[in-house]
């Protein structure tokens, strides 16, 4: 189905039974063929994480019960969510009666697992489960001091590189784009770990900020970044990790890698903007 067919950006009527049919699907290969990338042959591994934080049902005796969810999609799955729609399908569940959290966690797993055409896994959490924050790891480049006039679109001439070898951390709290529907921000946290020719951290750094006026959805952003680096440098190895800030009670968080086959995330903490 076309996006423009999806409630993105659309006024909703929030549907009081669980429904399963108001997941709306969005072919990845669509925003790949645009970044030269082979779906057949994709050139990372990886996942969205997808953290949820409006998750209610009743139990059997018609009580409520409330948590937070963390799914995740792996990047080779053949569609992604529209995250509107997993929101109002998340809401249908308000008024539905279900035996334990272990089945509302199995019902969200094989219906997403069902729309993405892939193994989505996953864990549901009680709301009063202690939760830590955590800072990004590596090296922050934020407080270069840099002139910046270019918002977008992405530049990638904005990559330079000086001809030494290095493995290295960096990341930046300053990513910013739009929803490709609503235009509304997405802000952003990025953590990127290579090792190859040594990227220009003041350059990278307006690269970067280069997103900032432009209209892509999260999964996309990450994979043209990875996209453009490794065009950049052809690093010996690669990794990106975004943590976007929630909207819609959820925030996903794309993270590719050019080697890592088991999704060793940079951490499971909540960021502060999370």
């Amino acid at each position: 189905m076309p996006l423009s067919t999806s409630l993105l950006g659309k006024k909703s009527t929030y549907k009081d039974s669980y429904d399963a049919t108001l997941l709306f699907k969005i072919p990845r290969i669509n925003n790949r063929n645009e970044l030269g990338i082979n779906s057949n042959n994709l050139p990372f591994y990886g996942v969205d994480v997808w953290n949820t934080y409006e998750l209610s049902c009743l139990n059997k005796n018609g009580k409520p019960w409330v948590g937070v969810g963390t799914f995740y999609i792996p990047t080779d799955s053949e569609n992604i969510v529209e995250s509107k729609s997993f929101k109002l399908y998340l809401n249908s569940f308000n008024n539905f009666v279900v035996e334990s959290v272990e089945e509302l966690e199995r019902i969200i797993l094989q219906d997403l697992s069902n729309v993405t055409h892939a193994k989505v896994t996953g864990r549901i959490f009680p709301i009063n489960t202690k939760i830590e924050f955590g800072v990004p790891s590596g090296k922050n480049i934020d407080d270069l001091d840099i002139v910046c006039n270019n918002y977008g679109p992405p530049d990638n001439s904005l990559i330079e590189y000086e001809d030494v070898l290095v493995e290295e951390e960096i990341n930046s709290n300053l990513l910013k784009s739009n929803c490709l529907v609503t235009g509304q921000p997405d802000w952003g946290t990025i953590v990127i770990k290579y090792k190859g020719k040594k990227l220009k951290h003041d350059s990278f750094l307006k690269y970067l900020i280069s997103f900032r006026n432009c209209n892509e959805f999260a999964e996309q952003c990450a994979e043209r970044i990875f996209t453009d680096i490794k065009n950049a440098i052809n690093p010996d190895f690669l990794s990106i990790y975004i943590v976007y800030t929630r909207r819609g009670g959820i925030d996903i968080c794309p993270y590719r890698s050019s080697t890592d086959k088991s999704y060793t995330l940079p951490s499971d903490k909540r960021l502060i903007r999370q």
